[in-house]
């Protein structure tokens, strides 16, 4: 006999105060999360404000069309550090949303991640990625679980597998006989309305990379999707690079432009500004702090998204501090 699912938690309670997050430790690489510097690195984000973190790290396919994910090899980190990050994340107050990802090792961005919508013999297939995927996420799971992980993130900007409304409901489902806490899935920017399955998992999430004039048109279209679902919602992605003309670009990490930390500022002031003032928006989840942090006193040279030792830096904390407080937090 199969062991019970474990008692759910329920999601609305539990965002009943804000996701002031970030990102910590993308790309999750083996070896880099246990480190001195790393441990270092969580404790600098943690004096700003951020109640939350997201914990990235990424299995990677060798091409778009693999239906391998060897996520217990390098350069996946191992269990141990994943398990490490959370506790260092746990003992600074925060609360985790582990965020398992999967990248292509020949740079292909993964929302080009397909095949053919049915299943052909001899061909590789939706079917068999999706059993891959399987394995990866529930082993993540397990560990969510087992480490008091608030939320578990079972994708992250796989807009061709959107489409795979079956898969993902088979999916969602296994990961609740594993994990108690609530499921999300982190769309890509501009396909809110376009998930046809945002009934099966309990927070709506998506990467709000939107140009700084574009916010409120953007917010007015997703408030749709959410009176619609009456899910809960946060931006599980959000933020700009220091770079100028970024700003207009803010998903374009290989945008050309002098580093400009006033450029981050402009933004951040855009975003939380519009964010906050819609109180279904229940927080952010910034993009990005590495674990290998930057020197403060290389900060006007660093033209990437982390706000560290940048102007945006004291707005990020001010704007979260008043939401924990607005929040009785």
């Amino acid at each position: 006999m199969s062991a019970p699912a474990p008692a759910r938690i329920d999601a609305v309670a539990l965002l009943a105060e804000p996701v002031c997050g970030m990102t910590w430790g993308w790309t999750g690489v083996r070896g880099t999360w246990a480190t001195p510097a790393a441990e270092a690195s969580m404790t600098r984000m943690a004096e700003h404000g951020v109640t939350w973190t997201a914990l990235a790290y990424a299995a990677e396919q060798a091409t778009p069309f693999s239906t391998e994910i060897p996520f217990d090899q390098a350069p996946t980190v191992a269990d141990a550090e994943i398990v490490a990050a959370i506790r260092r994340a746990h003992a600074l107050g925060l609360e985790v949303c582990l965020k398992p990802v999967v990248n292509v090792a020949d740079g292909t961005w993964r929302a080009f991640i397909g095949f053919f919508d049915w299943d052909v013999p001899g061909e590789p297939s939706w079917t068999d990625w999706f059993a891959a995927y399987r394995r990866f996420i529930l082993h993540a799971a397990a560990i969510a679980e087992a480490e008091g992980c608030a939320m578990l993130c079972i994708g992250c900007e796989m807009v061709r597998t959107d489409g795979q409304e079956a898969h993902w409901r088979r999916l969602i489902a296994e990961v609740r006989e594993v994990y108690s806490g609530p499921i999300t899935y982190n769309c890509d920017k501009y396909q809110e309305d376009r998930v046809g399955w945002w009934d099966a998992v309990d927070v709506i999430s998506s990467s709000g990379y939107y140009p700084i004039d574009e916010w409120d048109a953007q917010l007015d279209r997703i408030e749709r999707v959410v009176e619609a679902t009456g899910k809960p919602f946060f931006f599980m992605e959000a933020g700009c690079p220091s770079r100028e003309g970024s700003p207009a670009r803010p998903n374009d990490w290989n945008l050309v432009g002098a580093p400009s930390g006033a450029a981050q500022a402009e933004y951040f002031e855009a975003m939380f500004a519009a964010c906050r003032a819609r109180p279904w928006v229940r927080g952010l989840m910034l993009w990005d702090w590495p674990a290998d942090l930057y020197d403060a006193a290389d900060a006007a040279g660093n033209d990437d998204y982390c706000p560290y030792g940048k102007p945006a830096a004291a707005i990020m904390t001010a704007a979260y501090t008043d939401w924990n407080r607005e929040a009785g937090a």
